[in-house]
């Protein structure tokens, strides 16, 4: 008897629809995609109709071929790969090769149908089978179209690369964005100049307060300088040396009256559930993780049923999630703890999808306590309370502030205000369910005209600081924030310039190589249009307008062509080649005694070489030693690599000690 063939992407999704109907459906894997571009050439005619050369990938043969028996065994086959753009190239693919005829076999014919869910349950899926539909060419149009545009910049950029800042190098339309930022942060930081200034604060029995005004007149305000992709702000006070502080503070009396006291109710909402940018950003602040070990770990959960599609930029959530999450609240807290309201967030993003649902458990009842493997119930926890949360009711705040005059006028005529600041959680609403809590601050109770002494004042030292560099959360939210990227891209992007050794990892931030700062400049120098944050944005905008139907996808990369290609061309022709510069040592080389010894950057890292290099072979591993002991023996601490790159910390003594962390020791 004949069935229908549902095919996916992966065996853990295959096994888990097979789990939910047993053999009432055949189901097979893809395991990813099955063709793409070549990799030796452009593989695509842009000097003509842009017919684009698609190669089937050879370590698939096996693949393919049971798909292609399953198919000609099947009455209908149905194509449930992701619910995205590139989920719709690979139904679009598959498709294509299984239904042609090789050797004496019989074509599959007419037989292909389109299912879309966006979560892996039992009644998801009978949905979709239930409202079958055809392959979505406008989506189909748009991953080609991005596929396209990424193998044009790279393959045309890449080359000219080679020729003007060293060969091996290459460039990317999106990844080359991203190193431009960091790039361009490293060098704010650089620039930045920093201040010492002083805070004042009085000390009281059961609390403190910080100096506001003198005169009416703030002690504390705030610089503003324009950064690359956006404004930075930092603090000052108008105290900036020790001697003029210490002076204030030694014409303080010791009492002051209160001139103020204020109190007022506050409320706090939910935040909105995760979209996939904001769950790399929360799994990085909280774990420690690279947007990359996030995506695997939600991929895992997306593909054993527990939670909805991991790759979204909506906020939305359907009318039974909403209607689930509000009884479980009622049912395990109590009906207080209910939203009064339903709670339905809006997409801020102009470029969300809006038929996609914002990433959330599917059974609100599973907890992380199920989950079987530790890394997922990590991330399961924290999807699970964040949308959760969204239908819980408000926070409920008491706030308190007083205002407290400093009895001496210094000198004579001046007012000098302290100001404190009180809360204390009235109702925990929400946050009960989130896990998140305010600790309470509980001022006295004064009134106006009340008179304290203060045990002593307090002078900070502080110093401004730049704008950070750049860590795998920031960085994917400065690309949401310029429009730049996508879902599905965040993480291959951080992989890539990685990968490619233009940046580094150093304490969890991202640091531009010589090699990095060196290609970005003769990047920027030539092509400022193609790195720039609006035209890269605006590629992004065409890319929706083709997935929406609004643009021809052809008509759009050729239009791109034509401006991009005669760049090149200049470019290769007129460019200055751009030295990278090498970092010297100050040693002589120990073998050819002619060469000065300087650090390079190579796949692994940084080492030591000879500056007569070819000539000269001579390399060595840098041992940079850290001003610290090993808490096991007492050698010292040395930072090490992997064989993979990434730095790590070890005891110089081993393999007899083998102390190790993957964090800086201070």
């Amino acid at each position: 008897m004949k069935k229908t063939l549902l095919i996916v992407e992966s065996p853990t999704k295959a096994r888990t629809i097979a789990r939910f109907f047993g053999d009432k459906y055949l189901v097979a894997a893809t395991m990813g995609h099955l063709r793409d571009l070549p990799k030796s050439k452009m593989g695509v005619d842009l000097d003509g109709d842009l017919k684009v050369d698609y190669v089937v990938d050879s370590a698939k043969a096996k693949t393919i071929k049971e798909l292609k028996d399953k198919a000609l065994k099947a009455d209908m086959v149905v194509l449930v790969t992701d619910p995205d753009r590139e989920g719709e190239a690979i139904a679009w693919h598959t498709k294509y090769i299984i239904s042609q005829k090789s050797g004496k076999k019989k074509t599959i014919g007419n037989k292909f149908k389109r299912a879309v869910f966006h979560e892996i349950t039992k009644s998801a899926v009978e949905e979709a089978l239930n409202n079958l539909g055809s392959i979505d060419m406008n989506l189909v149009d748009a991953q080609q179209a991005r596929r396209v545009l990424d193998r044009v910049v790279g393959y045309s950029l890449s080359p000219v690369l080679w020729k003007k800042v060293r060969r091996g190098l290459s460039a990317g339309r999106v990844q080359s964005v991203a190193v431009r930022l960091i790039c361009e942060r490293e060098k704010e930081i650089e620039k930045f100049s920093k201040e010492k200034y002083f805070l004042v604060t009085a000390v009281f029995t059961k609390f403190e307060a910080d100096i506001k005004t003198i005169d009416g007149k703030r002690v504390l305000f705030t610089n503003k300088i324009n950064l690359f992709d956006g404004q930075y702000n930092y603090q000052l006070s108008i105290f900036k040396t020790k001697a003029e502080v210490d002076k204030f503070v030694a014409s303080l009396e010791d009492e002051y009256e209160v001139i103020k006291v204020e109190e007022r109710d506050s409320k706090r909402g939910p935040l909105p559930p995760f979209t996939t940018s904001k769950l790399q950003q929360t799994a990085f602040r909280l774990f420690g993780w690279s947007g990359k070990q996030t995506m695997s770990v939600a991929q895992r959960l997306y593909e054993k049923g527990l939670i909805t599609y991991h790759r979204t930029d909506s906020v939305a959530l359907s009318g039974k999630a909403i209607d689930e999450f509000r009884n479980y609240i009622g049912k395990i807290w109590g009906s207080e703890y209910v939203a009064v309201k339903t709670r339905v967030f809006a997409n801020r993003s102009k470029n969300a999808q809006e038929a996609h649902e914002a990433i959330r458990p599917t059974i609100v009842g599973k907890l992380a306590n199920e989950v079987a493997d530790a890394r997922g119930a990590k991330l399961y926890d924290l999807i699970w309370k964040r949308a959760v949360a969204t239908q819980g009711a408000v926070a409920r705040f008491k706030r308190s502030k007083i205002d407290l005059k400093n009895g001496l006028t210094v000198p004579a005529g001046r007012q000098v205000v302290f100001e404190a600041k009180g809360v204390r959680m009235l109702f925990d609403g929400f946050l009960k369910i989130s896990g998140g809590r305010l600790e309470d601050v509980v001022l006295p109770a004064l009134k106006v005209g009340d008179k304290i002494k203060a045990k002593n004042v307090r002078v900070e030292e502080k110093e401004t600081s730049p704008s950070l560099r750049y860590t795998d959360a920031s960085l994917v939210q400065s690309l949401e924030k310029q429009g730049i990227g996508r879902p599905s891209t965040y993480a291959p992007i951080i992989s890539t310039i990685i990968a490619r050794m233009y940046v580094e990892r150093e304490e969890g931030k991202f640091k531009p190589t010589t090699v990095g700062m060196a290609t970005n400049k003769f990047l920027v120098k030539n092509f400022e249009d193609i790195l720039s944050l609006p035209f890269t944005a605006e590629m992004e905008d065409d890319l929706d307008k083709v997935a929406s139907g609004q643009t021809n996808w052809k008509k759009m990369i050729g239009v791109f062509w034509r401006k991009f290609s005669p760049e090149i061309k200049r470019v290769t022709k007129k460019a200055d080649r751009v030295k990278i510069e090498t970092e010297k040592t100050g040693r002589k080389c120990p073998e050819c005694k002619k060469g000065d010894l300087v650090i390079r950057e190579g796949r692994f890292g940084k080492f030591i070489s000879c500056n007569r290099f070819p000539e000269c072979k001579h390399a060595e591993a840098i041992v940079e030693k850290l001003d610290f002991k090993c808490p096991d023996c007492g050698a010292d601490v040395v930072m090490k690599r992997t064989r993979k790159g990434r730095k790590f910390y070890g005891c110089s003594a081993y393999p007899k000690c083998k102390w190790a962390s993957w964090k800086k020791p201070v």
